[in-house]
């Protein structure tokens, strides 16, 4: 049953309390995250605080891990990556070597831009982007199939991102 009362906090922001978390946190962390680039000022005015204590607040959350960092969102199609692929792996074994070795070969592959250890009927999803299905087919057979452990993959290529964003609900 849905909770009525006009006075609860929404679903975000009592999840945003429940990690230590209050009112003004929050706002500052939905500020950045529209906007990394906005000045301590202007996100001072957002949050009605004083820049100072804007900073120190911008300082801590960093320092406690909510803000792991910055990055600019640059143009895939504009640098010669415009082809979205992920790749289903299933490892020959799923022993903690083969498995060690496989993810210490992931780190070191700048074309591999996401993986992930996953549960169900394959145990490995990984998210790279290449120029078109000829660049892809490349770095299949010279990337993905040299990573160690690798038995079998399965290749989806995106037709059209439908979303593609990073914010997460605060």
């Amino acid at each position: 049953m849905a909770d009525t009362n006009p006075n609860s906090a929404p679903p975000a922001a009592a999840a945003a309390a429940d990690r230590g978390l209050d009112k003004i946190d929050a706002r500052i962390l939905r500020a950045l995250q529209k906007d990394g680039r906005i000045s301590n000022l202007k996100l001072a005015e957002q949050v009605h605080l004083s820049p100072t204590a804007v900073l120190e607040r911008v300082k801590r959350l960093t320092r406690d891990g909510y803000i792991l960092g910055y990055e600019a969102r640059l143009n895939p199609g504009k640098l010669g990556a415009g082809m979205m692929v992920f790749v289903e792996v299933l490892l020959d074994r799923t022993a903690p070597d083969v498995m060690d070795m496989f993810k210490a070969a992931v780190q070191a592959r700048p074309e591999i831009l996401e993986c992930h250890l996953v549960a169900g009927g394959f145990d490995y999803l990984i998210k790279t982007r290449v120029a078109d299905m000829r660049a892809y087919r490349e770095m299949i057979a010279t990337v993905i199939w040299s990573l160690p452990g690798v038995r079998e993959t399965r290749t989806y290529t995106v037709m059209e991102e439908v979303k593609n964003h990073t914010a997460l609900p605060i």
